[in-house]
């Protein structure tokens, strides 16, 4: 019998794309067998980050599907966003790879207690960010 195939799950905004998106999502490919990445809508960006986003939800799901090491991407909500266990209902990943700098929050100290209580197998990953570019960078650099 063949081992159950590794899904991988992460999420974004992924405005001004650049090498640090690129980064994370090869460090995920590498752990997992197909990767599945939640582009979250553009009501998040305003609603949660208070920003406006400079590309669309629509062209930045495009440019993430496009890529080789992103098996499908998609439009997220906010609920699907904050909710891993909705994710999970929706994409059915076994691996959920999320930025460093969440280890130890509310959030995911929540998302792990909940995943064990409902019996769920689910491995968390924190992968450590590209220090040197981000997207908030950028938007200060072409404020100059």
């Amino acid at each position: 019998m063949s081992e159950k195939r590794k899904v991988g799950y992460t999420c974004g905004v992924y405005d001004l794309f650049h090498v640090g998106h690129l980064n994370l999502f090869e460090r995920c490919k590498k752990m997992c067998d197909y990767l599945i990445v939640g582009v979250c809508d553009d009501n998040y960006v305003r609603e949660v980050k208070k920003k406006e986003p400079v590309i669309n939800e629509n062209d930045r799901t495009r440019i993430v599907n496009s890529l080789k090491v992103v098996d499908e991407a998609h439009i997220i909500d906010i609920e699907t966003t904050i909710d891993k266990m909705l994710a999970l209902k929706k994409f059915d990943y076994n691996v959920l790879f999320v930025g460093d700098d969440w280890k130890g929050t509310p959030r995911f100290i929540e998302t792990e207690k909940q995943f064990k209580e409902n019996g769920i197998d689910v491995e968390i990953v924190f992968l450590p960010y590209t220090k040197e570019v981000s997207t908030s960078k950028l938007r200060e650099e072409l404020k100059k």
